[in-house]
Formats: C-alpha cells, structure tokens, sequence
C-alpha cells in the first residue's frame, strides 16, 4: 500500500479552498448583477407603463377630436 504524501494532500486542499473561494466571489458577483439586472428591469417595466399611458392617452384625446363639432 502507498503511504499517503501529508504535502500532497495540503497541495489538494490548498487548492480545494482557493476553489471553493473562487466560487463564493463569483457567486457573490452573480448575486450583485442579478439585483441590479432586477432592478433595471423594475424601472424598465416603470417606464414602459408611463409610456403606454402616455400614448393611451393621446389616442383618447385624438378620438374626443374627432367627433368634436368642427
């Protein structure tokens, strides 16, 4: 049976944590863009329904116009 190298296996688990810490950051970083993706979408959809009103509005106001006496 091969005897088991303790400095292989700190070069294993060394690099075991560098990985694991790698992967929190980058879950951290995905977590912080999907906030501000979340956000942006929420102001997006905000100023989609302005707009939409906006141009309800208009079409009202073209209709009443319209069959206004001239």
């Amino acid at each position: 049976m091969d005897a088991v190298n303790p400095k292989d296996i700190n070069k294993k688990l060394d690099k075991l944590i560098t990985a694991y810490q790698d992967c929190k950051a980058q879950n951290r970083q995905f977590q912080v863009d999907s906030d501000s993706w979340q956000h942006e979408r929420q102001r997006l959809l905000a100023q989609n329904e302005l707009a939409r009103n906006k141009i309800a509005e208009m079409i009202a106001r073209l209709k009443h116009l319209e069959h206004e006496p001239s």
